[in-house]
């Protein structure tokens, strides 16, 4: 074979080559349709859940644009790699594969305190970045998502001042992404599997009467609202962290394993849940608060305590994976001058840590020599081992 035939022969080896990369690497792409924002529960109830936000949501209408528009144009910033997005189901529907998303708000929380003359206002919105089968309407995928903005201000905050606070909720302050930025970034970084899915869920929240009493009023709301906050917590760290979609906890957004939620054009569908794999149980034992040392400047600092509990099982087989009380304690500074102290914000803190330090433990990035000094059962080594392999296989 001539010198020049060789070259050509390679030439067209390294092109067929790349083409197979090309297609390889295309192939793995899905195509999912959004369909905006949505709120889950019954359409009757969602008038009264979620005042603030339908508000949010008629003045960006008003304005000329939507949600739906932002959401699209945020994910597209994000350029996700796995998948491709559409901005209509329409243009989906019939297929055989016909994945949607949305960003699927679950609680609305405003709670306005006051504290001598301060007025502390607190916006705190909860959801899903949600992925499900249109013809089917199965849940595929679901990772939970939040956003909190706090404010003090010297008088009653007004409609308009909430509704300010409840925009930043969505788009995000002080450099932080909002919900929407949130979602986009999810979405982004979410992979449809490839196989059959294992999928974990937190089924069962219990909440001591310790840790009860040191909860706001407006956690406390209405029958089921604390233990859907205590899911929607831990389950938004673990997610996050360890980079896995977590089933919506069924008692607050599903009846009968069955989810309803109504999207922005009215339309309303019902979702249905998949059974786990594997069940979280968690609960919340207490939170204490100790005097640490007095700082220059006569601050003083505090030691504030939070305490859990955390069961991961396979319900079929009856294993437990990880089964443990964890307790977990930040050092905050209070300076002289702040008269009246919140304590609750500082004792959330230490729990959210909590179970954002466990689930970074649990993918492999975490501090093994705190999970030693949190985690009081014997074998936990063996157990977190265990509970490593079981995250990856719900990836």
């Amino acid at each position: 074979m001539s010198a020049p035939q060789k070259s050509l022969n390679l030439l067209k080896l390294i092109l067929f080559s790349m083409l197979m990369i090309y297609q390889s690497a295309h192939a793995q792409v899905t195509e999912v349709a959004l369909a905006g924002i949505a709120y889950s529960g019954s359409a009757s109830t969602i008038k009264n859940r979620f005042p603030y936000s339908q508000q949010y949501e008629e003045q960006k209408k008003n304005a000329g644009t939507t949600i739906h528009q932002d959401i699209y144009q945020a994910i597209n910033k994000m350029a996700p790699e796995n998948l491709k997005i559409t901005p209509q189901i329409e243009e989906i529907k019939g297929r055989d594969q016909a994945l949607v998303t949305a960003l699927v708000v679950g609680s609305e929380t405003v709670s306005i305190e006051q504290f001598g003359q301060a007025h502390k206002l607190m916006v705190l919105i909860r959801g899903q970045a949600m992925f499900f089968d249109f013809k089917s309407m199965n849940i595929v995928r679901s990772y939970p998502i939040s956003f909190a903005y706090v404010d003090l201000l010297d008088h009653v905050p007004t409609q308009a001042e909430v509704l300010t606070r409840v925009k930043m909720v969505y788009e995000g302050a002080n450099d932080k992404p909002g919900l929407i930025g949130r979602f986009a970034n999810t979405v982004a970084k979410a992979k449809m599997p490839s196989q059959v899915a294992r999928y974990i869920q937190i089924a069962d929240v219990q909440i001591k009467p310790e840790a009860l009493s040191s909860l706001p009023d407006y956690i406390k709301s209405e029958p089921g609202a604390v233990e859907t906050w205590a899911a929607d917590l831990a389950g938004e760290a673990i997610s996050t962290r360890a980079g896995i979609p977590i089933i919506p906890y069924a008692k607050g957004y599903a009846i009968g394993n069955v989810m309803s939620m109504r999207i922005s054009d009215g339309e309303v569908w019902e979702l249905k849940l998949p059974k786990p794999d594997y069940e979280i149980s968690i609960e919340f034992s207490g939170f204490k608060k100790v005097k640490f040392s007095e700082v220059e400047g006569g601050a003083t600092s505090y030691v504030y305590g939070a305490y859990s509990g955390i069961k991961i099982n396979e319900p079929l087989s009856g294993k437990i994976f990880l089964e443990t009380p964890l307790k977990n304690g930040e050092t905050s500074v209070i300076p002289a001058s702040q008269k009246y102290i919140d304590d609750f914000p500082h004792f959330y803190n230490a729990l959210n840590l909590t179970f954002v330090k466990l689930a970074q433990v649990l993918d492999g990035r975490g501090d093994e020599k705190w999970m030693k000094s949190a985690a009081s059962a014997k074998n936990i080594d063996q157990q977190i081992s265990q509970t490593k392999e079981l995250i990856k296989t719900c990836k």
